[in-house]
């Protein structure tokens, strides 16, 4: 969705392309017109031993090593390669991509490049306000909405198969206390596949400004989902989270997000605690991704960095020598001055 507009000046974005692929780190890119890359990053070589930041570090615990905006603005079988929200990869090695629009792209997993599209709809055959993405280990597909909020099981084929209990006080006013637009972004299963987290974007009316829930599920012995627990989660001051993934140990991924009209984006990539171990997940900073490289990127409107644009999905696609290679992909809302872009980022965590 399109981040909240802040009143005061923020900026910071993140992102990072990944080849997602089989568990392996991608090949660099081909720097083009629409496209920069550099070759591995050298983060857990000698420079690395030696204290030195690695290559293209927008932190000491991350580096980018690629974007690509090359299918900004393109369609793929009628339908409009865009408004990306999430990404999911799977026990294949491919790649599939959600888009807000009720589309799922299934992408190469090398070149990006589509290879499939499967249009979603509810139980009435509307459209979805699709954000959040899980390709479960029987191939089928759990998607979030942030309308209602949801969370709905589809085969792989796009038939609606079943949809999974909401806490009533999640519910988008007036029939709970989450905020229209605001509820369920981001979506992840923990390693065993035994519990599904969604993430809310934006505090519940009531909570404090910083306070963002994310809903806890259980699989039962029947393989479908029963409600969990529920954690608290602090965001940085006037973001939301845009997105949330797990890490192979169990820890998350958050990046926040926010947007402020003639500055540009905000996005920061958090490491949260594993769920259960209490109700509340404390965090600390990877990266401020205002902070960097930009690698020749340009941006179609006031940026911190013209890197930046408005990121919302990602994935942990590979870990290599204690690193995780890591894909970030923008929503361009479809907006003339908004960009499709995926980033690589390789992350220490």
């Amino acid at each position: 969705m399109r981040p909240r507009t802040l009143r005061t000046a923020l900026a910071t974005v993140t992102a990072g392309l990944a080849a997602a692929g089989c568990l392996t780190a991608a090949a660099p890119a081909t720097a083009g017109p629409s496209t920069a890359a550099v070759g591995p990053s050298t983060a857990a070589g000698p420079a690395a031993a030696q204290g030195r930041p690695p290559a293209n570090a927008c932190s000491p615990a991350v580096s980018l090593t690629g974007f690509t905006d090359a299918l900004d603005k393109t369609t793929y079988d009628g339908a409009y390669v865009g408004n990306l929200s999430a990404l999911a990869p799977d026990r294949r090695g491919s790649l599939t991509a959600l888009s807000d629009r009720s589309s799922l792209f299934r992408l190469d997993a090398r070149t990006l490049e589509p290879r499939g599209v499967v249009t979603l709809a509810d139980e009435s055959g509307a459209a979805l306000d699709s954000e959040g993405l899980v390709t479960d280990r029987d191939g089928t597909y759990l998607v979030s909405s942030e309308t209602e909020p949801s969370v709905r099981r589809y085969s792989r084929t796009g038939e609606l198969l079943s949809r999974l209990p909401v806490p009533d006080d999640l519910r988008t006013a007036p029939e709970g206390r989450g905020r229209a637009n605001g509820s369920f972004e981001g979506l992840t299963l923990l390693p065993g596949g035994r519990t599904l987290l969604a993430s809310m974007e934006y505090p519940l009316d009531g909570d404090p400004a910083d306070l963002v829930r994310i809903q806890s599920w259980q699989r039962t012995r029947h393989g479908d989902f029963r409600l969990g627990a529920q954690y608290t989660y602090r965001t940085d001051p006037g973001l939301g989270v845009s997105e949330v993934t797990a890490t192979p140990d169990g820890r998350l991924l958050v990046l926040e997000r926010g947007f402020t009209a003639g500055v540009g984006n905000t996005v920061r990539l958090q490491l949260a605690d594993r769920p259960g171990r209490g109700t509340v997940l404390h965090k600390r900073l990877l990266a401020d991704l205002a902070d960097c490289p930009a690698l020749g990127a340009t941006a179609k409107q006031p940026q911190p960095n013209p890197l930046l644009d408005n990121f919302e999905g990602m994935a942990v696609t590979a870990r290599s020598g204690g690193r995780l290679e890591v894909l970030v992909v923008s929503d361009d809302n479809q907006n003339a001055v908004q960009t499709t872009r995926f980033l690589r980022l390789r992350v220490r965590a």
